[in-house]
């Protein structure tokens, strides 16, 4: 039974991973919108609460960076390596909050929430290093535009999506269970 389930949150991680491949194609690769839409982090975000946050991490740590090698969107160094770093907390955490705190309505928003702040803060320590690196300077004005005011349409649909559609499959696994 234990490998059953091993075989099916593998397969529902690939499933995710092909999202978060395909998804950004709905933004037209215009790199603006995909900015504020967020389309990546939906499918990651998900996969941490339905598979757990092992494979929330690594369908994170994995999805923008195989997009920028297969088909140059985002741009590897540093915005993909960055995007890895920030996905990879946004599924690992949400994955680790849902397995850990209470079933309830209130406890998915929480998770979804917290996983969202510490992966932005993620994103911009990345940035600021890769910046770094790279000879540049990432100002705290440009985390903010990049973390929160440029991604204000993304973070309302994740916060309005994924606890529905997370409520929504445990509904369908309790039924299944009866």
């Amino acid at each position: 039974m234990k490998t059953n389930r091993s075989l099916l949150k593998m397969t529902l991680a690939a499933l995710f991973l092909a999202l978060a491949y395909v998804l950004p194609f709905l933004t037209g690769q215009i790199p603006e919108i995909g900015s504020m839409l967020c389309p990546m982090h939906i499918p990651v975000l998900l996969c941490g609460f339905v598979c757990g946050g092992s494979w929330g991490l690594a369908v994170g740590l994995i999805a923008p960076l195989f997009r920028s090698l297969t088909l140059g969107a985002p741009v590897l160094f540093p915005r993909a390596v960055c995007m890895a770093f920030e996905l990879a907390a946004y599924g690992g955490i949400a994955g680790l909050l849902y397995k850990h705190l209470p079933k309830k309505k209130p406890y998915i928003y929480c998770a979804l929430i917290i996983a969202m702040l510490v992966g932005r803060v993620i994103w911009g320590l990345s940035m600021m290093i890769c910046m770094g690196i790279d000879g540049g300077t990432f100002t705290f004005a440009a985390f903010i535009a990049g973390a929160l005011t440029n991604a204000i349409p993304g973070i309302i649909i994740q916060i309005a999506l994924i606890p529905v559609v997370v409520m929504l499959l445990d509904r369908g696994k309790k039924s299944a269970n009866r």
